[in-house]
Formats: C-alpha cells, structure tokens, sequence
C-alpha cells in the first residue's frame, strides 16, 4: 500500500543558468564499418556475421561516435571540461561543486575517476568529488543534486566510453562474452549494447541566479510509478565484478556486461517521457511554447521519435542524432546543445527543456536558459 500512496513527485524551481558547454565525440563510422570489425555471429546461421544493414534494421542505428584512441584516457573528458569552463568564463577555483556522471569508468573503486578529473582540472582541494554511477538520466540527476545543494557554480562532466569497456579485441572484433553468452541473463542480445552505445564526453556550467525562472523534476519511480507499484528492474544488467560475483570467480567475466531488459527499457521510456511532459505541462501550462529547443535522451530511434510525434513539435524543436551517433548515454542531450549552439541556433536567454529516461530506473526534466558565448562565424562548424 505504501508504494501506491506515494505521490508522483511535482516539478520545483530551479533557480540556474547554462553558462558553459561542450561536447567532443569519437569519429563518426557508418555501421557497416562496425559491424565488419566487430563480426558478430548471425544468431541463425553461426557461419555467418551480422551486417550493418542488418543491425540497423534491428536498432535504427546508421552510424555511430567510436573512438577507442580519442577516449583511451580520462584527458579527453578533462578537455571537455576545460572547453566548458573557457566558456563560461570561469576558472578552476571558481567552481564550487564538480558532479562526474559516468556509467564506463576508467577507475573502478573508491570514484578515483571524480579524484583524477578534479586533480587534473586543477580544482581547489575544498571542493568535494561527486561521482554518480548513472546512465541515461545521469543529468537530470546531476541537475537535482546541484539544486539540492544550492551551488553558486556547478561543473558537470559525462561521458560514456563504450569502446573502451566492450572493447575490440587484437583482431578487431568483440571480445567473447559479447559474441556469445550463455551465463548473462541477457546474453543471446548482450551484442546490442555495443552496436548502440557511443562513445562521448561533455560538460556543462550551471550557474546559479535567483532570478532565473526554471523549472526541474527528478524521479527514481522505485516507490511508485505514475501511483503504481515502483519499478524495480534495472533495466540495464552488469551483474559482473562487483561483490555479488566478484571478477576471480568462473562466470564473472561472462556476467561483466551490459545486458539490455528491452521490453522493460520501452515501456519505461515511453511512460516516463511522458510523465516528464505531462508533469511540466501541469506545472506550466503551454511550456513547449516557451522552450525553443527540447532536447531527449536519444534512447534508439524509434523511441525518440515516438515521443517526438507525440508533442506534436516540429522536428527541428527536437532535434535528434542517434541515427547518426548512436546513444551516447549523459552526453546526448548535451551533444544536441553543443551542435546547435556552434551552428548559430541559439539566442542570449533561450529557454531549452531537457527531459530523460534512464537505467536505475530514474527519469528528470528541467527548464534552464541558454546563457553561452556568442560565437563568431569562424567558430560555427
């Protein structure tokens, strides 16, 4: 009965700016590249590979941002960082909060990953590390924690290194427990996450200002969802390496990968964007009238453009890239920010909506407006 009482959380003030952003990717490969790398067995015929037209036509994916080299190390997202602070015009000890959202971290133990990024970035020894272990609505978390905390000047850092944890091996292709898996609860489509996770890393400022008139929900929907029972799958499995099967025993390696519920993962995603929308629209009749931009979590293509039809906006006022790019987990949104603020779309003070789904189960919404550099033309590319 508990979970049933619980009330659907409603949307509060988020009082911040974005300031600062960018976004770097891997280079962009077609799928067909990937695919004959990577030569996964056809589950129907074992003496052949999946192709890309095949893959694609199984996850609407044409291309995909795969970059083992330019992720081999936390750098790259350490630059993204420094590229969003000289945005926002703001110095390492100006910040006063840095939250890494990741779920592919280099460092595995004790947020060493949070502790090298702010080594490197040079942020003063006060400031806390913050390091979420989260997936596809790891910004809307990240964005709820900020306004928890009530941080002047926040420096949000993602990324999601896929080709760098799946890895290919010395041949080029996917390491065994992707290929084929009889232990992983999941294992007869662990190939999927690879074929649609990308490669990414972004950062974003949020700066603080009580004049600012945003609007932000997060929810975890484990008590209650939509005032039914919580959800408590996953929705992404990576039973491997942890305490439960820790990496020396048989079968860990086969259980260290990302498993995708998909059933689950489509009906959570498509009750919870709703949800998002529906809760902002409660709070503020005619919201997307408001927004010049919403940009979603680019879970798969059909997904994305199924809540695309349902708000009735025209394309360009949501905007996606996971045909193109693949899903690049936290970055995604942020990445769609960055290509519309080098191409010019962008005015002083646009209002932008960003509204995820994600793995934990958890999903958020927010409200904020664009405060970035204007950019001369040379910039615009």
């Amino acid at each position: 009965m508990h979970a049933l009482m619980t009330p659907s959380p409603a949307p509060v003030p988020f009082p911040y700016a974005i300031t600062g952003a960018h976004t770097t990717l891997g280079p962009v490969i077609t799928m067909d590249t990937w695919a004959k790398r990577a030569r996964i067995p056809h589950r129907r015929d074992p003496d052949r590979y999946l192709d890309g037209t095949g893959i694609t036509r199984l996850l609407g994916v044409e291309s995909k941002s795969w970059g083992p080299e330019r992720f081999a190390s936390l750098d790259t997202a350490a630059d993204a960082a420094r590229a969003a602070l000289a945005s926002a015009g703001l110095e390492p000890a100006d910040v006063t909060s840095v939250v890494t959202v990741t779920c592919t971290p280099y460092q595995v133990m004790l947020d060493q990953d949070a502790f090298t990024l702010m080594r490197t970035l040079g942020i003063p020894d006060h400031t806390v590390p913050l390091q979420l272990g989260a997936g596809c609505a790891g910004l809307a978390r990240a964005a709820a924690l900020v306004a928890q905390l009530r941080t002047e000047r926040a420096l949000i850092v993602s990324y999601n290194v896929p080709s760098r944890v799946v890895g290919l091996d010395e041949d080029g292709a996917l390491p065994a427990n992707y290929r084929g898996n009889s232990v992983h609860p999941y294992g007869k489509s662990v190939w999927a996450s690879p074929a649609l996770f990308s490669d990414a890393a972004a950062a974003v400022i949020l700066e603080r200002d009580e004049d600012v008139d945003g609007l932000l929900l997060y929810s975890r929907d484990s008590q209650s969802f939509d005032g039914g029972p919580g959800v408590s799958d996953p929705l992404i499995h990576f039973p491997g390496g942890g305490a439960d099967h820790p990496a020396a025993l048989p079968g860990a390696a086969e259980m260290s990968c990302y498993g995708m519920n998909a059933p689950e993962i489509t009906r959570y995603y498509s009750h919870g964007m709703a949800l998002n929308h529906r809760a902002m629209e409660a709070a503020r009749p005619g919201y997307l009238g408001q927004v010049v931009r919403l940009y979603t979590h680019q879970a798969n293509p059909a997904l994305v453009e199924e809540f695309a039809r349902s708000t009735g906006l025209p394309a360009e006022k949501v905007p996606s890239n996971v045909r193109r790019l693949g899903n690049t987990v936290t970055p995604s949104t942020l990445a769609l920010l960055h290509t519309d603020h080098i191409e010019g779309n962008l005015a002083h003070d646009d209002m932008a909506c960003f509204s995820v789904v994600g793995s934990g189960p958890e999903r958020g919404t927010f409200i904020a407006p664009l405060r970035l550099p204007a950019l001369q033309p040379s910039a615009r590319v």
